[in-house]
């Protein structure tokens, strides 16, 4: 599987663990504090930022399977605007260390696909030298789990906190 579908496929994940967290419900709801009820308005935001990130990327993969790279670099472009409103999120007091882990994970994220870019890039052009693919695309490889690893532990710390 491709670092781009894996990343795709690990989007749609959190934004689905996000979407669990945020209809998660009980019998108190009807008096929840103004706290916790924050903390739903900005999982539900996390949640459908993420579904728009899966857009994206979904977009960005069929790029990639059609060899375009100008519209890879608009589906990034686009994907990484779902980013941008994940950094400008304002979380509640509570959830301000899952707002910076969600934020690191798509700063990772991004250099991931900049890179994989940068690469597939050089890869169309005539001096592209294969014996550094190996070593480029480990180095992508492993933005992408960090990324990803970050986005989890968010998920993770979101869902204790429920």
């Amino acid at each position: 599987m491709s670092i781009v579908k894996k990343l795709a496929t690990a989007v749609c994940a959190v934004a689905l663990a996000g979407g669990v967290l945020a209809g998660c419900t009980n019998a108190a709801a009807n008096t929840a504090t103004a706290e916790q009820q924050a903390n739903r308005v900005y999982m539900s935001q996390v949640n459908e930022i993420m579904e728009e990130l899966g857009d994206g990327l979904d977009s960005f993969v069929d790029a990639v399977s059609r060899n375009d790279i100008v519209n890879m670099r608009t589906q990034a472009d686009n994907a990484y605007q779902a980013l941008d409103k994940l950094g400008d999120l304002e979380a509640p007091d509570e959830l301000a260390d899952i707002q910076e882990k969600y934020v690191d994970g798509a700063d990772k994220l991004r250099e991931a696909l900049d890179e994989y870019i940068a690469l597939y890039t050089e890869m169309n052009g005539a001096s592209f030298d294969m014996s550094t693919y190996d070593s480029r695309i480990d180095d992508i490889q492993k933005l992408y789990d960090e990324g990803v690893d970050l986005m989890s532990e968010a998920d993770e710390t979101a869902a204790s906190k429920s």
